[in-house]
């Protein structure tokens, strides 16, 4: 019984995501990678994305998988708020760009793009990646046009992301209406 406590807390270990991300205030590591929106390949710059406001990016274990479709889905359906707001959605993974290239049309529906991290490069510097794995966990940042990072939440479940990363936007905006 003992050795079967022992290998269910040790799966759990294992599986379970870095909670170490970055907090609220610290400086966005930059970064600059091949991203991919409607199938079409670019380079996605942090800086020159900031220069137009907020930037929503999340992190997500793989494309086509059940979470990150519903994911997908759900910043698809949000990325028009979130424009209006002036925020600029990406979703970072360890996918490659041909992989992209599929999952930026069919599950993210040509609205938002997402970029490749095949490297681990990114995820290791905004602390999102799972222990002992090549996979991004879940976790979603909004980061001011400062460079700060103003909101981070990381949850394996889809389901409060959008909504959060929404709230966090909106608040940015309100505190930032007369400077616009």
């Amino acid at each position: 019984m003992k050795r079967f406590l022992i290998s269910v807390c040790g799966c759990c270990v294992l599986a379970s995501p870095l909670y170490a991300a970055l907090k609220p205030g610290a400086d966005a590591p930059d970064f600059t990678t091949q991203a991919t929106l409607a199938g079409k390949p670019f380079t996605f710059s942090l800086a020159e994305a900031l220069k137009s406001g907020p930037v929503v990016l999340y992190f997500y274990p793989a494309a086509f998988t059940h979470g990150c479709t519903i994911e997908a889905h759900d910043f698809a359906e949000a990325t028009d708020k979130f424009k209006a707001l002036g925020a600029t959605v990406i979703g970072v993974s360890h996918d490659d760009i041909d992989t992209l290239n599929k999952f930026s049309v069919s599950e993210c529906r040509s609205k938002f793009a997402v970029a490749s991290d095949k490297d681990a490069r990114i995820s290791k510097a905004y602390d999102a990646q799972m222990m002992f794995t090549s996979y991004s966990s879940r976790t979603s940042y909004v980061i001011a046009p400062t460079g700060k990072i103003l909101y981070e939440y990381t949850a394996l479940d889809p389901d409060k992301h959008v909504d959060n990363t929404m709230a966090a936007v909106n608040k940015w905006r309100e505190a930032h209406k007369s400077g616009s």
